[in-house]
């Protein structure tokens, strides 16, 4: 594995990205926001300074930390965040087997309206979608989302026409403002969503990234479409068996920051548990990436390479049976390193049967070789031990 020259390249990418203080770049809107919610007013905040920028040509104008709401089980959390300026929410019909989406709406209450709230549909057809999305907003509360996403599409195939003639018409009844959609494959969508006219692109997006990651957020950023940056972190468990090397603790502001340092990401929507957390990462807001971070993520490249993917692609179709590699190193990574073992079994039995029941031991040898240094089988055979 070429390990001192992409420490060395890493380190460079990182410091090349320019700085970026409180303002975006200026953008326009193709048409005028229903009257539901225009704007929620920035307000003063305790500590560090709230930073803004605009949501592609949604005019949207957000904080550079949102909220990440997948494994928050605590509201006051999110109330908190509220309380101290954070204005992007975002949820899903799915997590917490569909909780999720109704404590964000308790939690938020009357303050729905000071937010910009996001969420994710997870079937595959336009009047299943619809249907999806009444549940989720009386789930939450609301008579609208400000986004809303076909949820973890990588193919350009899976958004569909009628996918998209689905969200046109939520938004034009005015239960959406903007269409949207989530990926951890952006570099193999990013011609279908410019095509679709999609106007926000949540990516998997962060410091372990595969360098295609780059260009491709740029390439929609320069057409006007919002992007917004998940898995900031890039949490790679180990799993069974596995030393445990406990993170420094200045990785998580390090990784926060590297993100939001490139200036075509309008905000991040790391994943919350508690106040510790909220106040870390709402501190980055005002800091600057450094070369002290950039040592402290380089260091960290190394230690979950042999666990954490890409996102590369290079892998797609080298597996003898057939198995989706990429999706099912994510999987795990739900569980060993979110900690969210129903996400990652629910996402694995979405699989064909045949993908569920294959076995990695029926195999001499491993037809994938990562050049990134993931360990295929070790991370496939935990993955089939976990959830088939």
């Amino acid at each position: 594995m070429k390990d001192s020259s992409s420490r060395r390249n890493f380190l460079a990418a990182s410091l090349a990205l320019p700085a970026v203080a409180s303002a975006s770049r200026p953008s326009r809107t193709d048409q005028s926001p229903p009257q539901t919610q225009v704007q929620p007013p920035a307000r003063p905040s305790a500590g560090a300074a709230l930073q803004y920028r605009t949501l592609g040509k949604t005019g949207l104008r957000v904080t550079t930390v949102g909220y990440g709401c997948m494994i928050t089980s605590d509201p006051s959390v999110i109330t908190r965040a509220v309380d101290m300026g954070i204005n992007y929410f975002d949820t899903s019909r799915n997590y917490q087997g569909g909780q999720n989406e109704r404590m964000v709406g308790a939690a938020l209450g009357a303050r729905r309206k000071d937010i910009f709230l996001a969420s994710k549909c997870d079937t595959h057809t336009g009047p299943e979608i619809l249907t999806e999305l009444d549940t989720s907003l009386k789930e939450l509360g609301t008579d609208h989302l400000d986004v809303w996403h076909l949820h973890g599409l990588g193919n350009p195939a899976q958004i569909t026409d009628d996918l998209v003639e689905a969200q046109h018409k939520a938004k034009q009844q005015g239960k959406i403002r903007f269409m949207g959609v989530s990926t951890h494959n952006l570099p193999a969508i990013v011609d279908r969503v410019l095509e679709a006219r999609l106007e926000v692109v949540q990516v998997q997006y962060n410091f372990a990234s595969d360098a295609s990651y780059g260009p491709a957020i740029a390439k929609l950023a320069q057409a006007g479409v919002g992007v917004i940056a998940m898995k900031v972190m890039a949490r790679a468990g180990r799993g069974r068996g596995g030393p445990r090397v406990e993170r420094p603790p200045a990785f998580a502001p390090a990784a926060l920051k590297w993100t939001i340092n490139n200036p075509n990401i309008a905000t991040t929507v790391p994943s919350m548990t508690d106040i510790d957390q909220l106040e870390q990462n709402f501190k980055v807001m005002a800091e600057r990436f450094s070369e002290a971070d950039a040592r402290i993520l380089s260091a960290r490249l190394v230690e979950i390479s042999p666990y954490f993917c890409r996102m590369c692609g290079h892998c797609e179709g080298q597996c003898a049976q057939g198995l989706p590699v990429a999706d099912l190193v994510r999987f795990v990574m739900y569980a060993d390193g979110y900690g969210q073992f129903p996400l990652g079994r629910e996402n694995f039995r979405r699989l064909p049967v045949a993908h569920q029941n294959a076995r990695c031991s029926d195999c001499t040898t491993c037809t994938v070789e990562c050049p990134n240094g993931v360990h295929v089988v070790g991370r496939l055979t935990r993955a089939q031990e976990l959830f088939a």
